[in-house]
């Protein structure tokens, strides 16, 4: 196969259909036939990434290897597809703008006037792609933000115009709708659909495959319906119906065809169905499992779905590899103290302390972190969560009782975690945290160590605070170990108490770093560490 094929995943009606999820299993399953595919997420936002988002805007904010905070949906992409994303697929309408003005400013256009047709998407159709050209992919798939007849995303939806002319049989469009059913009348309405495709439509687009969103399964009069009234194939009509997890969804569309339909448009040899066999092994323990595994996360942004996504679906995928189901209990951290500790906690098989920022709720992670080493609890701290873990260590048992991270209490005369000196000068708070993968050399014997199988790992961080050094006599005179740093800097990466079951915390960030074929180790290890305590 010479030229790279280019697919775009448009939606309508509402936001939060599940494109990121429909372009995974897409992706996934063109894989399966043995195509090199990625998947890259264009966002109509001006931000320049999501990096300084609150969580209550936009969810998790995802780490690529190169250090690029991104959408969470290249978390599905690497957890599905099982590979690693770049800075290159995630792409704003911020940094289209300011690649633009830029070049602007340089001169680069010779003094024509700047305008957004065709320089704004000229410069979208460069970034969509560069992936192809530059890494070799066999397909390219492009997952546009938000939802077809929004303002923001005009310029993107016209640059998909431009390359489905520029292109032809390389470049087709996948739209996700929405159909609703209407209790009352115990009807389905396709009318949302057929004004989604028609706004499409006078866009200049017309779609290629229509998948319909659905809480129940649809009738084939409703799908021909459907056909008609949008100018789309019979065949080239899926749906995409609730299921149990959203790892069904590929082998849902598999049974579909939908690999088949793009293939033919695009005029590859379509070949044998793929066995998809690594995938309905994991779905068949999944189901198998009968007993559950009860772990709380400790966190103060729990009552957001998207927060922790990462997190979740790590636990949710180690429980699976331990053949359990997981019953994850979101506690909000601000409602813990050393009071109610017990009766919140108790019940609980493992403890997560969440990652995060500022001061909201850090006393509750306290009292959470000192319950779990006072009753030898397993618990896994990430980042802030670590730092936690060390500072509750420095004041309840070192006796330090000031004891502080300069980012809650500038003035603690206990620095035990303190501002990187890398991050001491820095005024910009946009992309400049400690971002990416780095390595980490485990000591032998550890439970990191016993976790990996192995001495050098590489996880991927975003954080500006770390372990002060200069206590590290202290903490491990009374018993803390730290097994895990940075071979160039010395950063202290890893931090436990060996006479505990499993009481680990890390300063990077091992959720983005699993995925369904490979689990990450330490969430595999943690919970089956939870597994043994019930």
């Amino acid at each position: 196969m010479t030229d790279t094929k280019y697919i775009f995943v448009t939606g309508g009606v509402v936001s939060s259909l599940g494109k990121g999820i429909v372009s995974a299993s897409l992706g996934k399953l063109l894989q399966a036939r043995g195509y090199k595919v990625t998947i890259q997420k264009f966002d109509p936002y001006i931000n320049i990434d999501p990096g300084t988002l609150n969580p209550y805007e936009h969810g998790e904010c995802y780490v690529t290897v190169d250090g690029r905070e991104t959408d969470l949906d290249l978390g599905h992409y690497e957890r599905f597809l099982n590979i690693q994303t770049t800075r290159a697929n995630n792409v704003t309408t911020g940094r289209i703008y300011q690649s633009v003005i830029d070049k602007e400013r340089r001169g680069d256009y010779l003094g024509k006037t700047v305008q957004i047709i065709p320089h704004i998407t000229d410069e979208i159709k460069r970034n969509v792609k560069l992936l192809g050209t530059k890494n070799k992919f066999d397909f390219v798939i492009t997952e546009i933000g938000g939802t077809v007849g929004d303002i923001e995303s005009l310029p993107f939806i016209e640059s998909v115009r431009q390359l489905k002319w520029e292109l032809g049989k390389n470049c087709l469009c996948v739209h996700l709708t929405y159909v609703p059913y209407i209790a009352a009348a115990k009807e389905f309405k396709t009318k949302p659909t057929q004004h989604s495709v028609k706004q499409l439509q006078e866009l200049g687009i017309q779609p290629d495959i229509l998948v319909l969103r659905t809480e129940k399964l649809l009738n084939h009069d409703i799908i021909r319906k459907v056909a008609l009234f949008c100018n789309v194939a019979d065949g080239s009509v899926m749906q995409s119906v609730d299921v149990p997890t959203i790892y069904e969804v590929p082998l849902l569309l598999q049974k579909q065809e939908i690999d088949i339909r793009v293939l033919e448009k695009v005029g590859l040899q379509v070949g044998p169905t793929p066995e998809m066999k690594q995938w309905r092994e994991f779905l068949d323990r999944k189901t198998n499992a009968k007993e559950t595994v009860k772990i709380g996360l400790i966190g103060k942004y729990v009552e957001l779905q998207d927060a922790y996504k990462s997190i979740d679906e790590s636990l949710l995928l180690a429980a699976i590899y331990n053949d359990r189901r997981l019953d994850l209990h979101l506690i909000h951290s601000e409602k813990i103290n050393d009071n109610n500790a017990a009766e919140l906690l108790s019940g609980m098989d493992g403890l997560v302390i969440a990652p995060g920022f500022g001061n909201r709720g850090i006393e509750g992670k306290f009292a959470a972190i000192k319950y779990a080493r006072e009753n030898n609890k397993p618990c896994l701290g990430i980042c802030l969560g670590m730092q936690c873990m060390v500072i509750e260590f420095a004041r309840n048992v070192l006796g330090l009782e000031e004891a502080n991270s300069t980012e809650m209490a500038r003035n603690t005369p206990y620095k035990v975690i303190d501002l990187m000196e890398e991050q001491k000068n820095i005024t910009n708070m946009g992309g400049t945290m400690r971002l990416g993968a780095y390595e980490c050399v485990l000591q032998k014997g550890s439970k990191a160590w016993q976790a990996y199988g192995k001495e050098q790992i590489q996880e991927r961080h975003r954080h500006r605070f770390e372990f002060n050094n200069e206590y590290k006599k202290q903490f491990e005179d009374a018993g803390m170990r730290f097994t895990g740093e940075n071979p160039e800097t010395g950063l202290i990466e890893v931090a436990e108490l060996p006479e505990l079951k499993w009481f680990v915390g890390v300063q990077y960030h091992p959720e983005y770093n699993s995925t369904v074929i490979n689990p990450n180790p330490l969430f595999v290890s943690f919970v089956k560490a939870a597994i043994e305590n019930k």
